[in-house]
């Protein structure tokens, strides 16, 4: 938590401090007032890790991940926003159950999985769902009045349901050029101008505020998965996704968490600057 210098002098202190602290590559987002577990090599910096990213995907399938960690490089870009934290016992409590549950259970899983699935079928599964999560994007982009990320996303699904088998390939963005939105009914409340309210951390979830809980529930609705009968099934789907999905951020986690003084704080804050961004856009 940010406190104002009691001198000049250690102002200046501080200044110097922070400052080595950058150049170190060392990108830690300070926390203020009152901020999946997360997936996305262990002791290594965020610049490393970007380019080890890279080479393990296209950028245009990281960019929820860089936009997360930008929110630690531009720190003191702009100015940071604040929401309460009233339920902080809870909310650590979540954030170490998940932090563990990441490293007990799902890094390992996630990282066999990658050791024996070649890549091309980790890619076509990670756009099949992409494809079946389209409702979500849809309503959000209708909801919030964009009427062309709308368009594009009906002509995404219909591309790549047909052309694309399934939406196993994605052909819509490789020749058409159609990039997929980020949108969700968190971010459209946001946009009608409601508050974050206060921070939550939600099991297995990870972090999330009051608002975008209740958007979680209305994309709960609009998620195809939750439609199937058996509960059992349900579940061993939405765990298969989140798996494949693991197996391409595996080290992101690690990275911000090393560059983090404070973990929870950090990743408190960095999250409720990274949704206020989305909502702008």
């Amino acid at each position: 938590m940010n406190r104002e210098p009691d001198n000049l002098s250690s102002y200046i202190l501080l200044i110097f401090a922070l400052a080595f602290l950058m150049l170190s590559g060392c990108a830690h987002r300070k926390a203020n007032t009152t901020v999946m577990p997360s997936d996305p090599p262990d002791v290594q910096d965020v610049s490393q890790n970007s380019k080890i990213s890279s080479s393990e995907e296209p950028k245009s399938n990281l960019e929820e991940t860089d936009e997360f960690l930008d929110e630690f490089e531009s720190e003191f870009e702009e100015k940071a926003v604040t929401v309460a934290d009233p339920l902080s016992l809870w909310n650590r409590a979540m954030f170490h159950f998940n932090d563990k549950f990441y490293f007990w259970l799902l890094k390992p899983v996630a990282r066999g999985y990658k050791a024996v699935i070649p890549r091309v079928v980790r890619t076509g599964a990670r756009n099949f769902f992409r494809n079946l999560f389209t409702p979500i994007r849809l309503t959000s982009c209708i909801l919030q009045g964009k009427v062309k990320a709308g368009g594009t996303e009906l002509t995404r699904f219909v591309v790549n349901s047909t052309v694309g088998i399934l939406g196993v390939a994605d052909p819509a963005q490789k020749y058409l050029k159609l990039e997929m939105s980020d949108e969700d009914l968190g971010q459209t409340l946001g946009v009608y101008g409601i508050g974050n309210g206060f921070y939550l951390v939600w099991p297995l979830l990870g972090p999330s505020t009051l608002r975008d809980s209740m958007g979680m529930v209305g994309d709960w609705f609009l998620n195809p998965i939750n439609y199937v009968e058996s509960v059992e099934a349900s579940v061993a789907i939405w765990s298969y996704e989140k798996i494949n999905e693991t197996s391409f951020r595996i080290g992101d986690y690690e990275s911000i968490k090393e560059a983090a003084i404070e973990p929870y704080e950090a990743f408190r804050d960095a999250y409720i600057q990274y949704r206020k961004n989305k909502v702008k856009q």
